[in-house]
């Protein structure tokens, strides 16, 4: 049986049509800047398509794919074995260590590559450390390419963690046992039946990862990597024409519709889901015996490089601010703009997602991929050519909500409909259609079935995403300075301010609350979602 839900009933058929006007609607709101940057390049003189065709142009490119690749690959390596420990096995502490994976969403990747600068730099922190143990005078180039991959890598395996988590909770354990039963190990069970299950959200994960390091700036400027992304920052900067910085735009376009077509190219047609609709059996865990100590060092060593080491030195410039006298404070403001924008970030673009989700996977077809696959294009973007898009569109077309905060969520909705998106799609992925055909059976209507079966089977994947949203959404700077309301503030444009003017301990205050105040919502989410996956599944199809 299929997993797309046929759609000649005609008690389907109104639902479906709003559905689709709904999905092309939000793809409308996404294509936004991509028509601004159509604009800009192509009523501009030959200069800036005659840019897109150089060499250099050629080798930025390459650059960036490879730098994009390496990420991506890390990222998959280190999120699914640790989404596997810290839910399906005895590993101590598993709830700290799941916090811990998903806070690093929240470090700034210029926070980031400057905590590698200052510790892994030829003549930094552990450089000191190792020339007094052990007399080494030098350690090897951070810079470029290699300090690029580990910080990227370290701030955004979470991307593949949060949905592959949140999928191996919806997993019917069923399956697993059954593969032990008949005498396969954990290791091979893992492969041959876990590993291929989370195929969809594994590749969900994957594709925010590479549009995010397609579009990172803070990492590679300060790492002295160029790609694409730096190219574009420099053309805005200090062109007076920023064609050219539309143009190159465009290309990362291109790049980011490659990506996506070798996402849809690797999903394939298989099902997801179990093929009976009975109550899924509590998960058994695994008890990891003598791995106990190599899973704990595992964990130990990603939480210590990806979140412990920004901590230390954000609290470190903090400890030394106030032993120096320096004046070091948090703006209260700053800190309630940046909790009420991720909430409403949160909230707005998880209401977006889940009609897209719900078309990408029950009502499957050319125009349903064409707008799962459009939203994810504004991800893949510069946070900076978003925000001038809308810029131009808030005083030409849509001028009573520029300067409002309203314009500003647009914005974040565009940046980040994917994370919510790829969370709700893997664990929709996973719900037997059948279930909701049974609803339907007993007179429920479409949008009932919807409210009542299908969005309590799927939450763990929407609070995994609304969670995604709102770290994004806290840390996020280009367009807040830019589209934010004159006198917003928040804390990441706080850090941004006090970085750019060397206050380093005044910036570490922001730095560090901007952690805190993120890991409990964070907290709450992921104890709320491990309550609800708790709940049997079938209590939903008796209503």
């Amino acid at each position: 049986m299929q997993s797309a839900i046929p759609l000649g009933a005609n008690r389907l058929r109104g639902g479906f049509t709003l559905l689709h006007l709904v999905g092309i609607a939000v793809a409308a709101l996404v294509l936004l800047p991509i028509i601004y940057l159509g604009i800009r390049t192509f009523t501009a003189d030959t200069s800036a398509v005659d840019l897109i065709f150089r060499q250099r142009t050629a080798e930025i490119l390459l650059r960036s794919i490879l730098l994009v690749g390496l990420v991506t690959t890390g990222s998959v390596l280190i999120a699914v074995p640790m989404a596997w420990l810290t839910l399906r096995t005895n590993l101590p502490f598993r709830n700290l260590w799941t916090i811990a994976a998903v806070l690093p969403l929240v470090i700034p990747s210029f926070i980031g590559a400057f905590v590698a600068v200052i510790a892994l730099s030829p003549r930094g922190m552990l450089r000191d450390l190792l020339d007094t143990l052990f007399g080494v005078e030098r350690l090897p180039d951070i810079f470029g390419l290699p300090g690029a991959t580990l910080v990227l890598t370290l701030l955004t395996f979470p991307y593949v963690f949060i949905p592959v988590r949140a999928s191996l909770r919806r997993m019917d354990p069923a399956l697993e046992e059954m593969s032990r039963n008949l005498g396969h190990g954990s290791l091979a069970t893992f492969r041959y039946v876990t590993l291929p299950l989370l195929k969809p959200a594994i590749s969900a994960g994957a594709v925010l990862t590479a549009l995010y390091t397609l579009s990172d700036f803070g990492a590679v400027s300060l790492l002295r990597y160029e790609t694409f992304t730096w190219a574009i920052f420099v053309q805005y900067d200090t062109a007076f024409d920023r064609s050219i910085a539309a143009a190159l735009s465009l290309v990362l376009v291109a790049v980011a519709l490659g990506i996506l077509a070798v996402d849809i190219a690797s999903r394939g047609q298989g099902r997801y889901h179990r093929s009976t609709v009975g109550a899924v059996r509590p998960v058994r865990q695994i008890e990891l015996g003598g791995w106990r100590w190599p899973a704990l060092a595992f964990v130990s060593v990603v939480t210590a490089l990806s979140l412990m080491a920004p901590l230390g030195i954000v609290t470190f410039w903090v400890i030394r601010g106030v032993v120096r006298g320096e004046e070091v404070g948090l703006d209260w403001t700053a800190f309630s703009n940046s909790l009420q924008a991720g909430g409403l970030a949160a909230l707005f673009t998880t209401l977006a997602a889940v009609p897209v989700a719900i078309l990408a996977v029950r009502h499957r077809g050319l125009l349903s991929l064409a707008i799962e696959r459009a939203t994810y294009l504004g991800f893949g973007l510069p946070g900076i050519a978003v925000a001038l898009a809308l810029v131009f569109f808030g005083i030409n077309v849509i001028t009573p909500i520029y300067q409002t905060r309203a314009l500003l969520i647009l914005a974040y909705i565009i940046l980040f409909l994917p994370a919510a998106i790829g969370a709700i799609r893997a664990s929709l992925m996973q719900v037997n259609p059948r279930i909701e055909e049974a609803a339907r059976g007993l007179g429920k209507n479409p949008w009932q079935v919807a409210w009542r079966v299908t969005l309590p089977l799927v939450m763990p994947g929407v609070l995994a995403g609304a969670a995604t949203v709102f770290l994004l959404t806290m840390k996020e700077l280009p367009a807040t300075l830019i589209l934010g309301p004159i006198g917003f503030q928040t804390l990441a444009t706080d850090i941004w301010g006090f970085t750019e003017e060397a206050f380093f301990a005044k910036a570490a205050v922001p730095a560090l609350v901007l952690i805190i105040s993120a890991g409990v919502p964070t907290a709450f989410l992921l104890f709320r979602d491990a309550q609800l996956s708790s709940t049997d599944t079938s209590d939903s199809t008796t209503e």
